[in-house]
């Protein structure tokens, strides 16, 4: 593939921003456009360099800043790939409940039961925290995720119809991995951040009933919104968790 040289803008303009942003920027727009796919890697510092006509020292600021947002991943003596919520490291990157004893790896994958998935129209609070319009359609899912038999989260989520036609709680249930590497593997859809409300709620009826507790049991209420590429929202999702057994752990560097 053949790359015009970058026209640099002047420090006055405007539009100025620094020569490794540009090239930054070029690699997402590859990476959204799926040149690149989840865990394949990307060409080297060399190549890309060649590729966008500026220094190698340009290319690797670029990628440092990708792989501090999650999205590149480094690894010794083998070169850069495309991070992918498939791996073990990654999978629980967006879910910060752990077991008051032992750890997640010991404790295991949770055992998890779709509740429902249906398509609907998007509400407006649906619609406003995906970017559409109130009456699009969405995909709603509910789950329950236990651990060692006890019911500790429970899940809503909503997703924009188009990009995952063909969802349906059958796929849902014979996927065993982490739902964002099924969202990447089977509908090209990577998250790669996501924004958080944290409060402390009561549940209703019907959510209690879910999980196993009675409608007086103190819940923490998280509430979701996943990116992918160019900050476009992906899914809503609201989530219920027990915390008489886990707690909310979130590491700030």
């Amino acid at each position: 593939m053949t790359t015009s040289p970058l026209t640099v803008a002047e420090p006055s303009t405007p539009s100025f921003s620094p020569l490794y942003q540009q090239i930054k920027s070029l690699i997402l727009q590859s990476l959204h456009a799926g040149e690149w796919k989840p865990g394949e890697p990307i060409p080297s510092e060399i190549d890309l360099a060649a590729r966008f006509r500026v220094s190698q020292g340009t290319v690797r600021k670029a990628i440092d800043e990708l792989s501090a947002e999650n999205l590149v991943v480094r690894r010794q003596g083998k070169g850069t790939f495309v991070a992918t919520h498939a791996e073990q490291h990654v999978q629980y990157r967006f879910l910060k409940l752990v077991p008051d004893s032992g750890d997640v790896d010991a404790e295991g994958p949770a055992e998890r039961e779709i509740v429902d998935c249906k398509r609907q129209r998007a509400s407006a609070d649906v619609a406003r925290a995906l970017s559409l319009r109130t009456g699009d359609a969405v995909l709603q899912v509910r789950r329950v995720l236990a651990y060692r038999g006890t019911p500790t989260i429970l899940e809503e989520l909503w997703l924009p119809g188009t990009p995952f036609k063909g969802l349906t709680a059958e796929r849902l249930t014979a996927w065993h991995g982490p739902m964002y590497a099924l969202f990447e593997t089977e509908f090209g859809v990577r998250m790669v951040r996501a924004e958080e409300k944290i409060r402390a709620v009561l549940p209703d009826a019907s959510q209690a009933a879910l999980l196993a507790v009675a409608t007086s049991t103190p819940l923490l209420s998280v509430e979701r919104v996943a990116y992918t590429y160019h900050d476009t929202p992906m899914e809503l999702r609201r989530g219920l968790y027990r915390t008489d057994t886990h707690h909310y752990r979130n590491d700030l560097g």
